[in-house]
């Protein structure tokens, strides 16, 4: 790609020019001194991923460092996909009766500690403001790592019969875990996005069915809108939400790390939060048979996907010249470029093609299609092409005057470079089915390759061997906390390979227990037959392992 530089913005009169955040890798030949903005992208995804990472996000305007570390910017082109999918599952959840409202960020000291196990878990990661301007608080207020203890006393305050139920609520929201001194872009920040639903149940049943549907949604998501395969599952008790009566969970893959990644989860909390915060009801059938009322608790869900999933599917997707990005939620998903055009080019033949890129968008916008022409005059074809590329466009259409003259165009694909011709007179549909094309490719390339990257292990000598392969490992395992965490120290111990300064050589843990469980009679658990990879006891299920972000 061509070392071509823009010219780098003044900053305002009287103002510094940023400095960049220490806590970002410096590329080489980065411009830093004189602030120029580097286009294309230097580093291999195979070769060195973190600095191959952070260039994309950043040269692709994706994101930008802010001055906190593990803080930032979300620019338009990586918000709009937050966007889209907020706009599908919103409608999604509205169907099942869940509203959308807000509750605020700041949690009393008391109230986090209503619910002991919960806050235990969080304690390492709360952030506390302690301090109004030059007066010291006199009850320190935490900033939510999430809302349970914020949105409970309320939940009690509002349901007292079991007409009151179900109450079902999600906040889209920025929520804040100071956990870690690696933040990672998308994946691992200190302030996220997400949205967190709530709910409250009378019975056990319903509050399952839920669970399990909105388990369904965040598939959806990954698979239907980011084309990103995921597996679904339980978690196990050590991996279960603190506090919670079990974890659902979906877990993504990224191939070049060989690293497993938690992409959503959809709790079941039991009547736990309940009974610490006095959520109950009248048992309507004691209220029915003439009896005695007593109350009830409420069984409750929380559930929620976070800006992370943009993360995912970037490095997912991504390859050597910047993003690629899945047609359902790219801000641009067509761009228009004059080709074909110099000093010889009639201006009837200029004028030509500019009526035809302005008929092309019309038609393409008319059917919801996002477009974009770029008719930037001081720029080549050759660098809009690789600026879009950059940016991850799913497809480029080529208007030139031969093209006019045929009444047709050139589309080239993002994700695999190929070019087919469409008809102008019926743009619209060539293209709509040309996006779903690549729609549809981009998720069957990214499981094929998350497929060949499960290993089965039914032996303890293959474990670490397989991991270091960048494989995830189903095995068969006893489902005991101890052993999971034999598993970790041992892997550790054997393995002393590091994939990147971001994602250091660690023990695998249990990422989930499959829902779909192998068919196969040679995998089949047998009971008191097949033995945990790790302890020798008898194997309940098959479980996946892996190293994970």
């Amino acid at each position: 790609m061509s070392a071509t530089q823009d010219k780098p913005a003044a900053a305002p009169k009287g103002q510094k020019t940023p400095k960049p955040n220490k806590m970002a890798p410096k590329p080489k030949n980065e411009a830093a001194s004189t602030g120029a903005i580097q286009i294309g992208i230097e580093y291999k995804k195979n070769e060195d991923f973190s600095n191959w990472y952070q260039q994309v996000v950043t040269r692709s305007e994706m994101l930008e460092y802010y001055d906190v570390s593990g803080c930032y910017i979300f620019r338009p082109w990586s918000y709009r996909i937050w966007q889209e999918i907020q706009k599908w599952f919103d409608s999604q959840i509205e169907e099942l009766g869940v509203e959308n409202s807000y509750f605020p960020m700041f949690v009393p000291k008391k109230a986090l500690e209503t619910e002991k196990e919960h806050v235990e878990g969080f304690a390492a990661e709360v952030a506390w403001v302690t301090k109004a301007g030059n007066t010291d608080m006199e009850e320190h207020l935490a900033v939510r790592p999430t809302s349970e203890t914020v949105m409970y006393p309320y939940f009690a305050k509002w349901i007292r019969s079991h007409r009151d139920l179900p109450l079902k609520l999600n906040q889209w929201c920025n929520v804040v875990r100071w956990e870690f001194s690696n933040p990672q872009p998308f994946l691992r920040t200190r302030e996220f996005l997400w949205q967190e639903g709530h709910t409250a149940h009378a019975t056990k049943a319903e509050a399952d069915e839920e669970v399990t549907a909105i388990l369904e949604l965040y598939r959806r998501v990954y698979e239907e809108l980011l084309a990103v395969p995921v597996i679904k599952g339980v978690k196990s008790e050590k991996e279960k939400f603190a506090g919670g009566l079990y974890t659902t969970t979906v877990e993504g893959f990224i191939p070049t790390t060989g690293r497993g990644i938690q992409a959503a989860t959809s709790h079941c909390l039991g009547q736990n939060f309940a009974k610490m915060f006095n959520i109950s009801f009248e048992d309507p059938n004691a209220i029915a048979e003439g009896g005695e009322s007593k109350p009830l608790h409420a069984w409750q869900n929380s559930w929620g996907l976070t800006t992370r999933s943009i993360g995912v599917a970037i490095m997912v997707h991504g390859d050597d010249k910047g993003l690629v990005l899945p047609p359902r939620v790219a801000t641009v998903q067509v761009v228009i470029i004059p080709c074909g055009i110099n000093k010889n080019t009639s201006d009837e033949d200029r004028a030509a093609i500019d009526r035809t890129m302005d008929e092309t968008f019309k038609a393409l916008k008319k059917a919801g299609i996002r477009a974009k022409v770029d008719d930037r005059p001081t720029y080549s074809a050759g660098y809009k092409f690789n600026h879009w590329e950059l940016r991850g466009v799913p497809l480029r259409v080529e208007i030139g005057p031969k093209d006019v003259k045929a009444g047709q165009a050139v589309a080239a694909r993002r994700d695999n470079g190929e070019k087919s011709t469409v008809h102008l007179a019926s743009i619209a549909d060539d293209i709509s089915k040309l996006l779903d094309t690549v729609q549809a490719g981009m998720f069957a390339k990214a499981k094929a390759e998350r497929d060949a990257s499960l290993a089965y292990v039914t032996k303890w000598e293959d474990f670490v061997p397989e991991l270091n392969k960048k494989k995830l490992c189903l095995i068969p395992w006893c489902e005991g906390e101890a052993c999971e965490t034999e598993i970790k120290a041992r892997s550790k111990a054997q393995s002393a390979e590091v994939l990147d300064d971001k994602a250091p050589s660690m023990g695998a843990k249990s990422l989930c227990i499959p829902f779909d469980q192998p068919q196969d009679e040679d995998k089949k658990i047998k009971a008191g037959e097949t033995k945990c990879v790790n302890c020798g006891k008898d194997a309940k299920r098959w479980a996946l392992f892996g190293r994970s972000y």
